[in-house]
């Protein structure tokens, strides 16, 4: 094996990392055809096991590839070919739908298809192992293997052929052309023989036969469909559900596969080798590129495919069954993914401003009477809130406290209100204070001892010494009169005096 072999293995297994392990290959006891069908039943383009032997010494290809040539291959073909001008229906069919011999050669058909694959794939490798001395980047360039293998026809010896040939243009895209055309001029590959030119041909030649003879297969068996398959059919086409049963070995095994192997029917495996991987959608066969699926937005294509495919599953298993031969079961499922897809499509509902409810809480009762009326006068705005909160204009206010910068007292305590008439003091609103705490109050007042000329703001010349005609001079208290009569006073008459019991005394 080259360098350029190994290199792509190794790209090969790690694109395709992860998803070998799904449909594991034929255990001991199966036959080769079981083992082929259990690698190619998810429909993917592996590499069969005969592809990593070099066919670069073969003498031919008929030599390696031996299905064209075959018995089996022939009597397939001439049978098609003999049942191709027919049109039959359901009503035929008497007895079992396997005992029909029509419906026998559709399922070896889909067998052959199979195998047609398996030997693209060893001639492909053969046509490589071949032009890879004269083009080796060429297998990198363009992975694909049939477009591979008409490139490898149209060019041959002459890679000038690159620039400005049409035939090249409805093989490879523009982008390809061009890159191939670079890599041509500096490839180090030498010329090949005339005999190596002729056993490529020659390949080629069976390659594109083959490939024709699998289109004409899936022809045959897409005109049959309605008779072998009527409500697949419904659901993704005669087409695609032709492709899905011709990969999967015929309905009963198509019908025995679950829904997330089904959907990957078909699926591309394909080397990138340094081009974008953007355009690669990948774990994508049939059921995604079907026009049901490609008929709706980008963004919904995976989730519809994964239900189209499970609708798919169970009509297989109804078709396995020969039941609802008329399509029924068919139109029903395609009527329910689309009505899914409908919904899936609708615009979100669009959001209603709704007002707010209606408190339930009532009316709350408002009380009424004196005792409310009162309670309203006490909480009322006092005289002295309505001065604090009121403003002179065009005058500094002064901070009232230090704490709390830009509280001001208004116009308590100033003398100059702007108002001519006194404010009414309300009685009602009027600061109320309890007896205990006047009693406080006035004990606080309550002076004692001599009066000093700041407390009671006396004049200044005022003296407690005294002359007398007895001792001369003499301290005597000036305020004690007016002390005693104070405090007659504030027994008597005061506003927290209480009533006094009155001894009467008894007569002698």
């Amino acid at each position: 094996m080259s360098l350029a072999d190994e290199l792509l293995a190794d790209l090969e297994e790690a694109g395709d990392e992860g998803e070998d392990g799904l449909y594991p290959e034929g255990e001991e006891g199966e036959s080769d055809g079981e083992a082929t069908q259990g690698r190619t039943e998810a429909g993917l383009e592996d590499i069969p096991e005969e592809m990593e032997v070099d066919y670069s010494k073969a003498e031919s290809v008929a030599s390696i590839a031996k299905l064209r040539n075959s018995k089996q291959f022939s009597e397939i073909m001439d049978k098609i070919s003999a049942y191709v001008g027919k049109q039959r229906k359901n009503s035929e069919v008497s007895g079992p739908v396997e005992a029909d011999p029509e419906y026998r050669l559709i399922v070896a058909a889909n067998n052959l298809t199979v195998e047609i694959d398996n030997e693209l794939n060893i001639i492909h490798k053969f046509t490589r192992d071949k032009y890879s001395k004269r083009f080796p980047e060429l297998e990198s360039l363009v992975p694909d293997s049939l477009d591979y293998i008409r490139t490898v026809k149209e060019l041959g010896n002459n890679l000038e052929k690159c620039k400005n040939n049409e035939t090249l243009q409805q093989i490879l895209t523009n982008a390809t052309i061009m890159v191939v055309s670079v890599t041509a001029s500096t490839t180090q590959g030498s010329l090949l023989s005339e005999d190596e030119l002729r056993q490529l041909e020659e390949a080629c030649d069976m390659a594109l036969e083959l490939n024709q003879s699998k289109h004409r297969i899936y022809e045959y068996v897409e005109s049959r469909m309605s008779f072998i398959a009527p409500n697949l059919s419904i659901i993704v086409g005669a087409s695609t559900a032709a492709k899905i049963m011709g990969i999967a070995g015929g309905l009963t095994n198509l019908s025995k596969m679950p829904a997330c192997n089904l959907m990957l029917l078909g699926a591309q495996r394909r080397t990138l080798s340094g081009f974008s991987s953007t355009s690669l959608l990948p774990h994508t066969g049939f059921i995604y590129h079907c026009d049901v699926v490609q008929s709706l937005p980008p963004d919904l294509r995976r989730k519809a495919a994964r239900l189209v495919a499970a609708k798919c599953t169970l009509a297989s298993r109804v078709d396995s069954f020969h039941e609802s031969s008329d399509g029924k079961v068919g139109y029903d499922l395609k009527e329910e993914i689309e009505r899914k897809f409908d919904k899936w499509q609708e615009p979100p509902p669009v959001k209603q401003v709704k007002p707010l409810p209606a408190p339930l809480d009532g009316q709350r009762k408002k009380r009424g009477g004196r005792r409310y009326r009162k309670m309203k006068e006490r909480l009322g705005l006092t005289e002295i809130r309505k001065h604090a909160n009121r403003m002179t204009f065009a005058e500094i206010e002064d901070d009232a406290y230090q704490e709390d910068l830009g509280f001001s007292l208004g116009q308590l305590g100033k003398s100059g209100s702007g108002r001519v008439r006194q404010a009414q003091v309300n009685e009602a609103t009027k600061a109320r204070i309890s007896k205990s705490l006047q009693r406080t109050l006035q004990k606080q007042s309550m002076t004692y001892g001599g009066k000093s000329t700041v407390r009671d703001r006396s004049s200044g010349t005022s003296s407690s010494v005294a002359f007398t005609p007895l001792q001369g001079l003499e301290i005597v208290n000036p305020q004690a009169a007016e002390k005693k009569v104070a405090e007659a006073n504030q027994k008597y008459f005061s506003n927290m005096a209480e009533f006094l019991k009155v001894k009467k005394e008894s007569k002698m």
